[in-house]
């Protein structure tokens, strides 16, 4: 890119753009551009008391006990090069209790070592007789998903398809992807292949969509009841799980049949029922049924499978609850769980700073100590309540704990500043960066040219994006984007257009296609029509599919027949012709918006195929208008 050029561009567009103005333009929310949550370390805040500490188990030692012999048991796992008789020996001494908690627990520790984990899981198979899982078997095929362990990974697959189990699509996803990233296309393909296959031999789709079907139909009742008797399907692990998520739209009928297979069936939940239960409560909105199920959870010896899910179905206040009550229990979350929380937290517009205390008190209550990741989603937190006073005491600390400040600790103090409009003071902390050889990266420049934005001060965000060549960092598409979102916010418009188009054609940047796709929809709507097809027309230079639904909208209220066609002709991509599919779209909305003449007269002047399209005869009748000789 010529920085001087774009410099010499953004400056000449200061004073045009500020004057350009087009009423009516309703303002649109700013995107943040603040992923920088890479969180850190701290001494604890003032400790708040979990709120359902009552649902944890009182016998504290019993609670101990297990989380000692599940960590010893991984402990004494990974200080060991290779599986060997000593390690089942020492096993045998620790005398460790292997239930599905304790092994998810130590599968999910070892999940960064694929042989150790393998090696574990034939342990507990095959001296303590563990019975196969679901959730362990998918830990275990998301670790094994590499070139060197694929015989491993097959083995597991197969033995849970020669289980009856059936695997999740996100699963099936998550493992696909892991592959795709070796680059093992012929294994994914077999993957693929292998998960049809498993849901055709173990699926059972009959049997839950019988289930699921006849508690749909109605309330429950005895009569409901005794179809689910005459019924007869198997309960295994798979169905009752299967089924509890096709009931998810009516989270009162998948707890009763929860409870009816326990008191009818003599069926026996595990932690992997229960908490999909969980989770279909807590989508429902259900939290004393959810609660309460949890109090029973937790008494009949199960835990929490998969704290992140049911974590995101949940409000920050109970998401925090159910991580200290996990917490309190015998198999503790991970650091990567702690983390992800606290960027939850961190992520509001107003984070809630008891919640964070909570969070980061119950870590290291439990044994945990802070890392850098910690520290920052602290000061996140702070600065983005204003309380940058705490915020600074807490980089201290960083400090004193080994971790340097770095664009991330400060990006997060800009924000904050920008936040509450002290520009001047956000400034000095780009200096203050430059003088502590923490040289502001585009991100850090990105916050500081968003805050601009959101307080209308254009000119200055613009005198900022000039600068930024100067710092030898290039503009990219986020700051692009920060600043249309400015304009147009502000009703600037047409600046937001000029300066888009001299940025993509003079600078040679490439706008993200939301970016297009935005402009192109407030063009639209404002009557714009051939500067949209303009930015139509570079989206398709720069290699992204078209955006013609905007446009067609508008056609299909106050357009032409000769509006359509020239739609039709600017969409298809280089040397591509109207897709059927195209002029089906547009006819149909003339028609939806009852101007039936042009869509005949449209229809008139489409290719064949599209008058024998089963949409458009069912439009027209049987006998749609034949075509013009």
């Amino acid at each position: 890119m010529n920085r001087a050029k774009l410099i010499r561009l953004s400056a000449r567009l200061i004073n045009s753009l500020s004057s350009t103005r087009q009423p009516g333009l309703h303002s649109l929310r700013l995107n943040q551009v603040t992923n920088f949550s890479y969180l850190a370390q701290s001494p604890p805040f003032p400790f708040a008391k979990p709120t359902h500490s009552s649902l944890i188990s009182s016998n504290s030692h019993q609670n101990v006990y297990f989380t000692t012999k599940s960590e010893s048991m991984f402990e004494l796992i990974l200080s060991k090069d290779d599986w060997s008789v000593e390690i089942e020996n020492e096993l045998k001494k620790l005398n460790p209790n292997v239930n599905h908690e304790s092994v998810v627990y130590v599968l999910k520790k070892l999940n960064q070592n694929p042989k150790k984990s393998m090696d574990f899981y034939k342990w507990v198979r095959d001296k303590k007789k563990f019975e196969t899982r679901y959730v362990p078997c998918t830990l275990l095929l998301k670790t094994l998903a590499c070139r060197e362990f694929m015989e491993d990974f097959w083995a597991v697959a197969s033995e849970m398809k020669g289980k009856g189990l059936c695997i999740d699509y996100q699963i099936y996803v998550a493992v696909n992807g892991a592959l795709e990233r070796e680059k093992m296309a012929k294994e994914a393909a077999e993957w693929t292949k292998f998960y049809d296959s498993m849901w055709k031999e173990n699926g059972q789709n009959d049997v839950v969509k019988n289930v699921v079907k006849v508690i749909m139909g109605s309330e429950w009742s005895e009569e409901v009841e005794s179809k689910l008797k005459r019924l007869n399907f198997p309960l295994s692990e798979n169905v009752v799980f299967r089924v509890i998520w096709g009931l998810k739209e009516k989270p009162l009928n998948a707890l009763k049949f929860f409870n009816w297979v326990v008191s009818c069936r003599k069926y026996e939940h595990s932690s992997v029922t229960y908490s999909r239960m969980a989770r279909v409560l807590s989508l429902g909105g259900l939290m004393g049924e959810f609660w309460d199920l949890v109090t029973r959870m937790r008494s009949e010896g199960h835990e929490i499978d998969g704290y992140v899910k049911l974590a995101r179905c949940l409000n920050n206040g109970d998401a925090v609850n159910l991580f200290e009550l996990i917490m309190d229990g015998p198999y503790k979350l991970s650091e990567k769980d702690c983390i992800w929380l606290l960027k939850i937290l961190a992520h509001d517009t107003n984070p809630d700073i008891d919640l964070v205390n909570r969070v980061v008190n119950k870590y290291v209550e439990v044994g945990n100590t802070h890392n850098k990741a910690t520290y920052d989603c602290i000061h996140r937190s702070l600065c983005k309540t204003g309380r940058f006073d705490e915020a600074k005491k807490i980089v201290d600390k960083m400090r004193k704990a080994g971790f340097k400040p770095d664009n991330i600790t400060y990006s997060q103090e800009v924000f904050g500043l920008c936040k509450l409009r002290r520009f001047e003071d956000a400034n000095l902390v780009l200096n203050q960066m430059e003088d502590e050889g923490c040289v502001p990266d585009i991100k850090t420049w990105t916050i500081l040219i968003q805050g601009y934005c959101a307080a209308g001060k254009m000119d200055e965000a613009l005198t900022c994006f000039a600068q930024v060549p100067d710092k030898n960092l290039d503009p990219d598409a986020d700051m692009l984007e920060v600043l249309i979102n400015g304009f147009i916010s502000h009703d600037k418009l047409l600046g937001a257009y000029k300066f888009l188009v001299e940025m993509v054609r003079k600078a040679c940047l490439k706008p993200w296609q939301a970016t297009y796709k935005l402009m192109i929809e407030k063009l639209v709507q404002n009557g714009e029509i051939d500067k949209a097809y303009y930015l139509l027309s570079m989206m398709k230079e720069q290699e992204y599919p078209p955006y013609p639904e905007p446009f067609v909208e508008y056609i299909s209220k106050s357009g032409t027949v000769q509006d359509a066609k020239k739609l039709l002709a600017a969409v298809p991509m280089k040397g591509s012709t109207p897709s059927i599919e195209a002029y089906v779209n547009i006819i149909t909305s003339f028609f939806n918006k009852g101007r039936h003449s042009e869509a005949k007269d449209l229809l008139y002047v489409s290719p064949p195929k599209v008058r024998r399209q089963k949409k458009i005869q069912k439009l027209f009748g049987f006998e749609p208008p034949k075509q013009l000789s």
